[in-house]
């Protein structure tokens, strides 16, 4: 008889966790009523936060529309309603309502669209062949060295999430750097390691992120500055060591042998590609050095905007997005200029246009993944949504622990939550006005409750599949999300634990 082949587990594509994410998020609308916080207080700083007491389940409906009413009912999703095949959000069209959702500035259409232009402007700057001859010229002048860019990256990016919030501009980094460490010998998850995993790093880890920490700040009465700035920079340092060092050991580890990357398969697009101009010897010519400096001109044009207008002023998607199209025309007519790889006019639109497409998988996932939330009724407090529920009944939840284990189910409910409000400042609106209040309530000083904030919220953004940013690098890496979840547990175990270390000396000191 035959013998019979044994049957290996396979992970799920991205698109069928999202579908059955969403089936969950849908189920859960039937057992759990919508929430909605209808009032709000002025605090002793002059801001404006949250009611915690002013949250209601109880509704009427007035012209097809659910409002406040205390002598209404508590209001569940029913099923037929999750099934709007005419228009609508259900669950059957949650992917045409989750790419239409949004606007320019954010998730879902804004970043699908980044995602889809800096996708198309990398294509015309690839095909010129200038990257790759970069690449060339860079192996041969380190000779032995080029470990040293690990850190150097590592160290740079993490600064980058914790001064201005770093993320969506990962994706675009991510596309030259992937490609870089993975001629040098090491993987695509090597890249992402020194890309977005470090940015998030310096995202939680963060001492002035204009867009967690400080509005968590403002939100929650809590000076910056002083014995809490110091602590928060010390940390960052240590875990910024730590996820350095554990890159490094990585690198290593793949470096002496390719094959053990959980990577290697997808990562033979980029190996190819390397070799093809390897083979055809290209030499670094003056053509080739016009478009690298016109894409360290347009990285130094996106930090500058960036940062030069102050926080939540500068550059955002729209910008950015436009500073990568000049990068790629210009690299185009540098490209027909100099005869770069046969490059021509109609070669530069077939390069954005197959850039574009190499990245569409990617950008399709941004949406979905948005519709997530959508389906469960948005995030915003001010609306009945479900979302709203869980933070209240779960805020209610801690009042029974002592102060400390209080604080640390802080973090861990902030992580959880994460997956369905990933924007830092989302969260940070939604979450602070009753996580202060109730650290008073508990025992913890509200510097505690913002510091379990900013760490669920930056570390988790590293793995959940709702996370437009990160979708987006593992599009650019070829890198489907399970076979990410995979490799990025355990380091993900190494963050909470660190995060949960960082929270008791918190504690202690703040």
């Amino acid at each position: 008889m035959p013998e019979l082949k044994k049957r290996s587990w396979q992970m799920p594509d991205t698109y069928v966790i999202i579908f059955f994410v969403v089936i969950l998020a849908a189920m859960l609308t039937w057992f759990i009523p919508v929430g909605m916080f209808t009032g709000s207080i002025e605090t002793e700083s002059g801001r404006t936060v949250l009611d915690r007491d002013s949250f209601t389940t109880t509704f009427s409906q007035v012209d097809g529309k659910l409002v406040p009413d205390p002598n209404g009912s508590t209001v569940r999703q029913p099923l037929y309603q999750l099934f709007k095949p005419f228009g609508g959000l259900g669950i059957l069209n949650y992917a045409f309502e989750g790419f239409t959702s949004g606007s320019k500035w954010g998730s879902a259409v804004g970043v699908m669209a980044f995602i889809l232009i800096v996708g198309g402007a990398f294509g015309i700057i690839l095909k010129t062949g200038a990257v790759e001859a970069g690449i060339l010229s860079v192996i041969k002048r380190t000779q032995g060295r080029e470990i040293l860019i690990i850190p150097t990256l590592f160290f740079l990016f993490s600064l980058g999430g914790a001064v201005f919030g770093m993320g969506e501009e990962a994706i675009a980094f991510a596309m030259i750097i992937i490609p870089i460490v993975v001629a040098l010998g090491y993987d695509a998850i090597t890249g992402i390691l020194i890309t977005y995993v470090a940015t998030q790093i310096g995202f939680g880890a963060s001492w002035m992120n204009p867009f967690s920490v400080l509005i968590a700040q403002g939100i929650a009465g809590v000076p910056g500055g002083g014995a809490s700035m110091i602590f928060r920079i010390i940390m960052w340092f240590i875990i910024t060591a730590v996820g350095t060092v554990f890159t490094l050991l990585y690198a290593r580890k793949i470096q002496k042998n390719p094959e053990s990357s959980l990577s290697y398969k997808t990562d033979a697009y980029f190996r190819d590609d390397f070799k093809k101009t390897d083979e055809t010897h290209v030499q670094f010519g003056l053509g080739h050095a016009l478009v690298l400096l016109t894409i360290v001109a347009g990285i130094v044009w996106i930090i500058w905007g960036v940062v030069g207008y102050g926080p939540g002023l500068g550059y955002y998607i729209p910008e950015i997005a436009t500073i990568f199209f000049i990068m790629g025309l210009v690299s185009g007519i540098i490209g027909v200029i100099f005869k770069l790889n046969g490059m021509t006019v109609n070669g530069i639109a077939e390069a954005f246009r197959d850039g574009a497409k190499d990245l569409l998988g990617a950008a399709m996932v941004v949406g979905m993944a948005k519709a997530i939330v959508m389906i469960l009724g948005g995030s915003e407090y001010g609306s009945p949504n479900v979302l709203n529920t869980i933070l209240y009944t779960l805020s209610d939840g801690l009042r029974v622990f002592p102060s400390v284990i209080s604080g640390w189910f802080m973090y861990v409910f902030q992580s959880v939550f994460n997956f369905f409000v990933v924007s830092g400042s989302g969260q940070a609106a939604l979450t602070m006005p009753i996580m202060a209040p109730l650290a008073d309530q508990v025992g913890v000083s509200r510097d505690l409750s913002i510091l379990a904030f900013q760490l669920g919220d930056g570390f988790t953004n590293i793995i959940v599949p709702t996370s437009a940013s990160l979708m987006g690098v593992l599009g650019v890496a070829r890198l489907d999300w399970g076979t990410w979840a995979k490799f990025q547990i355990k380091f993900q175990g190494i963050l909470f634990l660190l995060g949960t270390i960082f929270l008791v000396l918190g504690f202690m000191i703040l």
